[in-house]
Protein backbone atom coordinates (compact mmCIF):
# COMPACT_ATOMS: atom_id res chain seq x y z
CA UNK A 1 0.00 0.00 0.00
CA UNK A 2 2.72 2.46 0.98
CA UNK A 3 4.68 1.68 -2.18
CA UNK A 4 1.66 2.43 -4.39
CA UNK A 5 1.12 5.81 -2.71
CA UNK A 6 4.76 6.77 -3.28
CA UNK A 7 4.54 5.70 -6.93
CA UNK A 8 1.31 7.69 -7.41
CA UNK A 9 2.78 10.83 -5.88
CA UNK A 10 5.97 10.46 -7.92
CA UNK A 11 3.95 10.01 -11.11
CA UNK A 12 1.82 13.05 -10.30
CA UNK A 13 4.90 15.22 -9.81
CA UNK A 14 6.43 13.87 -13.02
CA UNK A 15 3.26 14.58 -15.02
CA UNK A 16 2.87 18.08 -13.64
CA UNK A 17 6.52 19.07 -13.30
CA UNK A 18 6.14 21.67 -16.05
CA UNK A 19 3.04 23.08 -14.37
CA UNK A 20 4.75 23.31 -11.00
CA UNK A 21 7.73 25.30 -12.27
CA UNK A 22 7.45 28.69 -10.62
CA UNK A 23 4.34 27.63 -8.73
CA UNK A 24 3.60 25.72 -5.57
CA UNK A 25 1.83 22.51 -4.70
CA UNK A 26 0.06 22.02 -1.41
CA UNK A 27 -0.39 18.70 0.36
CA UNK A 28 -3.17 18.73 2.96
CA UNK A 29 -3.77 16.01 5.52
CA UNK A 30 -5.84 15.53 8.63
CA UNK A 31 -4.02 14.67 11.84
CA UNK A 32 -3.54 10.95 12.42
CA UNK A 33 -5.63 8.88 14.83
CA UNK A 34 -5.84 10.36 18.31
CA UNK A 35 -5.58 8.52 21.61
CA UNK A 36 -9.05 9.57 22.85
CA UNK A 37 -12.21 11.02 21.36
CA UNK A 38 -11.69 14.28 23.26
CA UNK A 39 -10.82 17.37 21.24
CA UNK A 40 -8.61 19.22 23.71
CA UNK A 41 -5.31 20.52 22.29
CA UNK A 42 -3.30 18.17 24.54
CA UNK A 43 -4.78 14.93 23.12
CA UNK A 44 -1.88 12.87 21.69
CA UNK A 45 -1.80 10.38 18.84
CA UNK A 46 -2.70 6.75 19.44
CA UNK A 47 -0.26 3.97 18.50
CA UNK A 48 -2.04 3.68 15.14
CA UNK A 49 -1.73 7.45 14.73
CA UNK A 50 2.01 7.37 15.39
CA UNK A 51 2.35 4.60 12.84
CA UNK A 52 0.38 6.64 10.28
CA UNK A 53 2.59 9.69 10.97
CA UNK A 54 5.60 7.53 10.13
CA UNK A 55 3.95 6.39 6.87
CA UNK A 56 3.21 9.99 5.95
CA UNK A 57 6.89 10.88 6.45
CA UNK A 58 7.96 7.94 4.29
CA UNK A 59 5.51 8.86 1.51
CA UNK A 60 6.37 12.57 1.41
CA UNK A 61 10.09 12.50 2.18
CA UNK A 62 11.19 12.92 -1.44
CA UNK A 63 8.51 15.19 -2.93
CA UNK A 64 10.28 18.47 -2.17
CA UNK A 65 8.35 19.73 0.85
CA UNK A 66 9.99 22.97 1.99
CA UNK A 67 7.45 24.16 4.57
CA UNK A 68 5.11 22.45 7.03
CA UNK A 69 2.10 24.10 8.69
CA UNK A 70 0.15 22.77 11.69
CA UNK A 71 -2.43 23.93 14.16
CA UNK A 72 -1.14 24.17 17.72
CA UNK A 73 -2.40 20.83 19.02
CA UNK A 74 -0.34 17.85 20.10
CA UNK A 75 -2.02 15.54 17.57
CA UNK A 76 -1.40 17.77 14.53
CA UNK A 77 2.19 18.60 15.48
CA UNK A 78 2.86 14.91 16.18
CA UNK A 79 1.45 13.92 12.79
CA UNK A 80 4.04 15.99 10.91
CA UNK A 81 6.91 15.65 13.40
CA UNK A 82 8.56 12.60 11.74
CA UNK A 83 8.61 14.36 8.36
CA UNK A 84 9.76 17.68 9.83
CA UNK A 85 12.64 15.94 11.60
CA UNK A 86 13.59 13.97 8.50
CA UNK A 87 13.63 17.15 6.38
CA UNK A 88 15.13 19.41 9.06
CA UNK A 89 12.14 21.76 8.93
CA UNK A 90 10.51 23.71 11.70
CA UNK A 91 6.73 23.34 11.80
CA UNK A 92 4.95 26.67 11.33
CA UNK A 93 1.91 27.09 13.58
CA UNK A 94 -1.33 28.60 12.28
CA UNK A 95 -4.73 29.39 13.76
CA UNK A 96 -7.71 27.74 12.06
CA UNK A 97 -10.20 30.20 13.60
CA UNK A 98 -10.57 33.93 13.40
CA UNK A 99 -11.00 36.25 16.40
CA UNK A 100 -14.72 35.39 16.48
CA UNK A 101 -13.93 31.67 16.97
CA UNK A 102 -15.29 30.65 13.55
CA UNK A 103 -13.24 28.56 11.13
CA UNK A 104 -11.38 30.93 8.79
CA UNK A 105 -8.58 29.54 6.63
CA UNK A 106 -8.28 32.51 4.25
CA UNK A 107 -5.42 33.98 6.33
CA UNK A 108 -3.53 30.68 6.14
CA UNK A 109 -4.09 30.41 2.38
CA UNK A 110 -2.71 33.95 1.97
CA UNK A 111 0.22 33.13 4.25
CA UNK A 112 1.08 30.01 2.26
CA UNK A 113 1.03 32.04 -0.95
CA UNK A 114 3.16 34.87 0.41
CA UNK A 115 5.72 32.73 2.27
CA UNK A 116 5.99 29.92 -0.31
CA UNK A 117 5.10 31.18 -3.77
CA UNK A 118 7.43 28.70 -5.49
CA UNK A 119 7.40 25.90 -2.95
CA UNK A 120 5.71 22.62 -2.11
CA UNK A 121 4.15 22.68 1.33
CA UNK A 122 2.32 20.36 3.71
CA UNK A 123 -0.55 21.49 5.90
CA UNK A 124 -2.03 19.34 8.66
CA UNK A 125 -5.43 20.18 10.08
CA UNK A 126 -8.63 18.70 11.45
CA UNK A 127 -11.75 17.08 10.00
CA UNK A 128 -13.60 20.42 10.13
CA UNK A 129 -10.76 22.50 8.63
CA UNK A 130 -9.62 20.45 5.62
CA UNK A 131 -12.58 21.37 3.37
CA UNK A 132 -12.47 25.09 4.24
CA UNK A 133 -8.70 25.17 3.68
CA UNK A 134 -8.95 23.52 0.27
CA UNK A 135 -11.69 26.00 -0.67
CA UNK A 136 -9.56 28.92 0.55
CA UNK A 137 -6.73 27.63 -1.64
CA UNK A 138 -9.06 27.70 -4.67
CA UNK A 139 -10.38 24.12 -4.95
CA UNK A 140 -13.83 24.01 -6.49
CA UNK A 141 -14.71 20.54 -5.19
CA UNK A 142 -16.48 20.34 -1.85
CA UNK A 143 -14.61 18.15 0.62
CA UNK A 144 -15.93 16.70 3.86
CA UNK A 145 -14.00 14.50 6.26
CA UNK A 146 -15.89 12.07 8.51
CA UNK A 147 -14.93 11.83 12.18
CA UNK A 148 -13.32 8.40 11.71
CA UNK A 149 -11.48 9.30 8.47
CA UNK A 150 -7.71 9.60 8.92
CA UNK A 151 -6.25 8.25 5.67
CA UNK A 152 -6.92 11.10 3.23
CA UNK A 153 -4.03 12.90 1.57
CA UNK A 154 -4.94 15.80 -0.71
CA UNK A 155 -2.69 17.37 -3.30
CA UNK A 156 -3.63 20.76 -4.72
CA UNK A 157 -1.76 21.70 -7.89
CA UNK A 158 -2.10 25.28 -9.19
CA UNK A 159 -2.87 25.80 -12.87
CA UNK A 160 -2.40 29.07 -14.67
CA UNK A 161 -5.81 29.66 -16.26
CA UNK A 162 -8.02 27.22 -14.41
CA UNK A 163 -8.91 26.37 -10.82
CA UNK A 164 -6.26 24.23 -9.14
CA UNK A 165 -6.31 20.51 -9.68
CA UNK A 166 -7.32 18.64 -6.54
CA UNK A 167 -6.24 15.04 -6.11
CA UNK A 168 -7.45 12.87 -3.24
CA UNK A 169 -5.38 9.86 -2.24
CA UNK A 170 -5.45 7.45 0.69
CA UNK A 171 -2.50 6.21 2.71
Amino acid sequence: MRFRAVIRIGAIFFLFSGTLFGQRAVFVVRHAEKATERNEPSVPLSAAGSERAGRLAAILRDVGISAIYSTDTVRTRSTVEPLAKRLGLETRIYAASGPDGKIDLAPLAARIGSENSAATVLVVGHSNTIGPLLAALGAKESVEIADGDYDNLFLLIPRSHEPPLLLRMHF
